[in-house]
């Protein structure tokens, strides 16, 4: 097996290989030796974490959730949500907070509960990279958020070797997971010459409700005639997904061209800390770029267009008719919701999100001389999105309800950054970022336009019509890196940054301060409604972090710390509104506040030994962050306690082992503005085992071994099941559950 490449004059080695890394460790096993030829990008030397494609694959049969790949990265954590829909933490800043790149383009979850972020719509089977820019981004991959960058990219495109007539491979994989019944599969071909290449991979998974470790809840009713749910089953976590990716790649001379094509069709996607459910989530993507080696160094453009389809409503778990008519046959029972007229039903609640995202972007990559490296780009991005929900009966009609009518949020951004090489010991990275968010939405009106409509709809809207709803922000992010090389077994890097990011478009226009409607948009999972603000302001950042790599010479072993701090201007947190109240669910309103977080990541990554039995290895990764609201003292939400998981590996004969010990402390301090749910700490085992032969991959598991009972701290509130339309219909004060013990099968084979 054999690499070509051209690697340009850069110093300190700033060619990435990981593209190619990564096509090989997944090709090693093939019958057929493969050479992998093409232009390579160049990516900053910086703090960058990325997944071992060894720790990918080992994942790969153990979730259906790309996010939770991420899980062994220092200073990450999740926020709990549909099974294949969690939502990575950086520092304890998450969501919109973060830049999710997917093949280079910039997704916008098109939900006002959030549940289609970036990752959903990648399966774990076909992503090739994964990277983490924890804190100190730098400017060409960062923009228009505080919190660090999340880089997800699917294989690159592989050539048949020079002087052979084709190339042809592929893969198919399968998986259950005992838990919740999941099962699933994928394919992947590809036919190549020299210069082109064509590759399909599709993907589908299904699960049941997952079960906890023991009783979490003590009531069984779902609010559905004849259907209710053990006390140790977690309501609305069942999932059904599929994807499928077609990519044309030609490759002539120096030049590279790509054409991808991308559909998800999700049927339905249960959610235990949200009182709605997806239905049904359609996404239609195309993804075109073209790279080309210049002389003086490379350049990239790329356009992309996706359009989303999304519905939800109440899933099987969830109470599905309102109202106060009784009588035989009659499905609404005599309790009503919030300002149902007497004497009215409704059946269920249907909402639609409708989104059309495009983006183009043009960047280069310039060698200066020897030691400087010139990176710069322009992107532009023209987000918009309707989110209504058409009648149903009772309070919820005759009319449609125009949550955000029109919604139009446009990015346009102009970036250069410089990196040099200072000395044989020093390397910096400096580098400007300016951008103009742009964002308006038309007028709106409830399901009723007349005054007396039920939840102050009809004044609602009048107050919020009558603003002006044109916001433009001039945004700059500041970035400056410096690496040194104190000897050979230790590197110091240091970090400043500025950065900022603009609301969300259900940030600043969602209106309703109806308990019901402002409910439904909660994309935090904490149970609660939010109304939005259309004078928010941008939030920024300022970040000073620092990295100690202490290693061998060979770095055979690793030790790193990274101490960090942030303080958040206009942070937009959660103020209270009238009626508010401890120990239940409430209404807010967001708002512009200060913020503090600080803390620090540890890893470590050690030989213990090589004997008979085979090779031993120690990988370790502890994480701790704290998170204040300045201006009002109060905790902030969703910040995972301290943590840490601890991994025992083993290879011999073929065989990949590895016994996992995850440890968290309790999670006490907890936002009280958002009623946020105390959680105990735990610690699970977990085993997981691989072998690869020459063409066929098996892995086995057993996640939680010792089926451990314990609340997940960023899970948020359990909604799962009831009469959830009701802000007090259920009961407050029960977080959700971690799955309890489940066992694990994946077999891939290649061809």
């Amino acid at each position: 097996m054999s690499l070509n490449y051209t690697q340009p004059n850069v110093p300190y080695g700033r060619l990435s290989l990981a593209i190619a890394c990564i096509t090989l460790a997944q090709s090693a096993n093939a019958q057929d030796p493969i050479v992998v030829e093409g232009t390579l990008q160049q990516t900053p030397r910086d703090n960058a974490v990325q997944v071992e494609p060894s720790a990918l694959e080992q994942l790969r049969a153990a979730t259906s959730d790309s996010a939770s790949l991420l899980r062994d990265v220092p200073g990450v954590s999740l926020y709990g949500a549909g099974g294949v829909s969690s939502q990575p933490s950086i520092h304890g800043l998450a969501d919109d907070r973060l830049r999710v790149k997917v093949d280079g383009m910039d997704l916008i979850a098109a939900c006002p509960n959030h549940m289609n972020p970036p990752l959903s719509y990648v399966d774990p089977s076909n992503i090739g990279q994964l990277k983490v820019f924890a804190g100190i981004t730098p400017v060409s991959l960062g923009g228009d958020s505080i919190g660090g960058t999340i880089v997800a990219d699917r294989p690159e495109p592989e050539f048949a070797r020079t002087g052979e007539a084709n190339l042809i491979k592929g893969e198919v994989g399968a998986f259950y997971r005992s838990n919740n019944d999941a099962i699933g599969g994928n394919l992947s071909a590809t036919h190549a010459t020299e210069s082109l290449s064509i590759n399909y991979s599709g993907s589908w998974s299904q699960a049941d409700n997952y079960t906890a470790g023991d009783d979490f809840k003590a009531f069984t009713d779902t609010g559905r005639p004849g259907h209710d749910l053990p006390l140790d089953e977690v309501g609305s976590t069942a999932y059904d997904t599929q994807n499928h990716n077609l990519n044309l790649a030609l490759k002539a001379g120096d030049n590279l061209f790509e054409t991808r094509f991308s559909y998800q069709d999700m049927p339905e996607q249960l959610y235990p800390n949200q009182r709605m459910d997806l239905l049904e989530n359609e996404q239609k993507l195309i993804n075109l770029a073209w790279t080309r080696r210049m002389n003086w160094g490379v350049i990239e453009t790329r356009a992309y267009h996706e359009q989303v389809d999304h519905f939800m409503d109440f899933g099987d778990d969830k109470r599905f008719w309102y109202g106060s008519l009784s009588g035989p046959g009659n499905p609404c029972s005599p309790i009503s919701f919030h300002g149902d007229p007497a004497g009215t039903c409704a059946g269920g609640m249907p909402m639609y999100s409708e989104s059309k995202n495009t983006g183009l972007s043009l960047k280069a990559d310039i060698d200066l001389n020897a030691t400087n490296l010139l990176r710069v780009g322009t992107e532009f991005q023209r987000f918009r999105l309707d989110d209504y929900w058409t009648a149903s009966g009772g309070g919820m009609g005759p009319g449609t309800f125009q949550n955000i009518n029109n919604g139009q949020r446009d990015r346009n951004a102009l970036y250069a950054e410089l990196e040099t090489q200072q000395s044989d010991q020093w390397l910096t990275l400096v580098g400007v970022r300016y951008e103009r968010v742009s964002t308006d939405a038309d007028d709106v009106h409830g399901y009723n336009t007349a005054m007396t409509a039920a939840g102050m709809q009809y004044m609602d809207s009048m107050a919020f019509n009558e603003q002006d709803h044109s916001q433009t922000d001039h945004n700059v992010d500041l970035t400056a890196l410096a690496r040194y090389q104190y000897s050979n077994t230790l590197d110091i890097e240091l970090g400043l940054a500025r950065k900022v990011r603009s609301p969300n478009l259900y940030e600043r226009y969602t209106w309703s301060t109806w308990p019901m409607a402002a409910t439904m948009n909660n994309f935090v999972g904490d149970g609660n409604g939010y109304v939005g603000d259309v004078n928010l302001n941008p939030e920024t950042a300022y970040t000073a972090s620092a990295t100690f790599d202490w290693h061998a010479s060979d770095r055979s072993w690793v030790v790193t710390a990274t101490p960090f701090y942030t303080h958040v201007d206009d942070y937009i947190d959660a103020v209270q509104r009238a009626g508010w109240a401890e120990d239940q669910f409430n209404v807010l309103q967001y708002d512009n506040q200060s913020a503090r977080l600080y803390g620090v990541d540890l890893s470590m990554q050690l030989p213990l030994a090589s004997n008979r039995l085979g090779t031993w290895g120690f990988k370790g990764v502890i994480n701790y962050t704290d998170g204040e609201n300045r201006k009002t003292g109060d905790d902030l939400y969703n910040i995972m306690p301290l943590n840490g998981r601890f991994t025992l590996t083993h290879q011999k004969a073929g065989w990949d082992n590895a016994i996992e010990w995850i440890v968290v402390d309790e999670k006490d301090e907890v936002s009280d503005i958002r009623n946020e749910i105390s959680t105990s700490g735990y610690s699970l085992i977990n085993l997981r085992a691989s072998h690869s032969w020459d063409q066929v991959r098996l892995d086995l598991g057993i996640e939680n071994l010792f089926d451990r009972a314990y609340a997940l701290p960023t899970g948020g509130a359990y909604t799962g099941q009831g009469r959830t339309m009701s802000m007090t219909g259920i009961p407050w004060g029960i977080a959700v559950p971690g799955m309890g013990r489940s066992a694990y099968v994946g077999i891939k084979v290649m061809f």
